[in-house]
């Protein structure tokens, strides 16, 4: 099982550009055999992918997620080639259509269909980056435009990878299938491995439709995660992140992560939870997570407790664990980055 880091949201914990270089420089060091950039309405991931490119050597770059409602496919293609010749063929593009809060907030498009239009994405996506010229047709996209002026485009600059992976980030049973289906990985944030080794079917229909085997896909859960032999002190530092994930990352309708918990059998913890968070109560939020809600959407703790995690994720079928660290400084991050690779190895 390959390990990989996740930099999370750009502000997080004060640190700077020089800090975050720092830290994707350790985890080349010790192993890591990838570095994951988010998307929100924040720092641009690729920009950020492109600059770190020139200052690594060998760990994979990912996005880790580029909203779909906020680049065009054939843009992300160009975006996605671009980096992988930079990189010198290093590049992975994770995609996802995010959620209401920022399509709709930020974007300023409907967030309907998500499953159509994830579908639509990833076909032309995959013409794009094949070299093919564009054309297609499904319900929410058509190119060339019809009656138009235009005509069938390829990409102008060819990726370095002859198949350059494309993951789609996905946490409803549809869009894990399509991932299996049109993608060749897959991002399962804050999925316990239990509820990981149940999507393996739904991976396995996806791929079915497509008349493909899941050799060579890569099952890749983002999880924060915090090594520390105080657990009390550990679940303490991952209720304000979690909260925020169950409470603020999407509407009162719509929080696909306030499902998640609501599907691991936490629902009346994760109701109240939203209704205390939305009302801007955030400390009361974050007391509303139980340890056991904690233990099942993130990892921490001692080091023999999460040993026993990792080998779970390695049982459920994971072929990369990507992890995302809480602790507030460099120092800490950097013996983070250590203690985890530990784990793994």
């Amino acid at each position: 099982m390959r390990l990989g880091y996740s930099m999370s949201y750009w502000g997080g914990a004060g640190l700077g550009p020089a800090d975050h270089l720092a830290l994707v420089r350790e985890a080349e060091r010790l192993g890591y055999e990838s570095v994951w950039a988010a998307e929100t309405y924040g720092t641009d991931p690729a920009s950020l992918m492109a600059w770190i490119a020139g200052q690594t050597e060998r760990i994979a770059l990912g996005t880790g997620v580029l909203q779909m409602s906020g680049r065009k496919p054939t843009v992300a293609a160009m975006t996605a080639a671009t980096l992988d010749q930079i990189s010198g063929g290093r590049a992975r593009l994770g995609v996802g259509v995010s959620g209401p809060q920022v399509v709709e907030g930020w974007h300023g498009e409907r967030f309907d269909r998500p499953v159509a239009r994830a579908r639509d994405y990833l076909s032309v996506l995959r013409l794009a980056l094949a070299g093919r010229p564009v054309s297609y047709s499904g319900p929410t996209m058509t190119l060339p435009l019809p009656g138009g002026q235009g005509k069938e485009l390829s990409l102008g600059v060819s990726p370095v990878q002859k198949h350059l992976p494309v993951y789609l980030g996905a946490m409803g049973p549809e869009t894990t299938a399509l991932a299996g289906e049109l993608a060749d990985g897959w991002l399962a944030i804050h999925f316990p491995p239990e509820h990981l080794a149940e999507r393996t079917a739904q991976l396995r229909a996806g791929a079915a439709r497509a008349g493909r085997s899941l050799d060579g896909f890569d099952v890749a859960p983002m999880i924060l995660t915090l090594v520390d032999d105080d657990e009390e002190l550990a679940y303490d530092m991952m209720r304000p992140m979690l909260a925020l994930y169950l409470g603020g990352m999407g509407s009162r309708r719509t929080n696909f992560y306030n499902r998640l918990a609501r599907s691991l059998g936490f629902e009346k913890e994760a109701e109240a939870i939203q209704e205390a968070f939305l009302g801007g109560r955030q400390g009361e939020a974050m007391s509303l997570l139980p340890d056991g809600l904690v233990d099942a959407m993130t990892m921490c703790g001692p080091p023999g407790k999460l040993r026993e995690r990792v080998a779970a994720y390695r049982e459920a079928g994971a072929t990369s664990l990507v992890v995302g660290l809480v602790t507030p400084t460099l120092r800490l991050r950097m013996e983070q980055l250590e203690l985890v690779a530990d784990l793994v190895t």
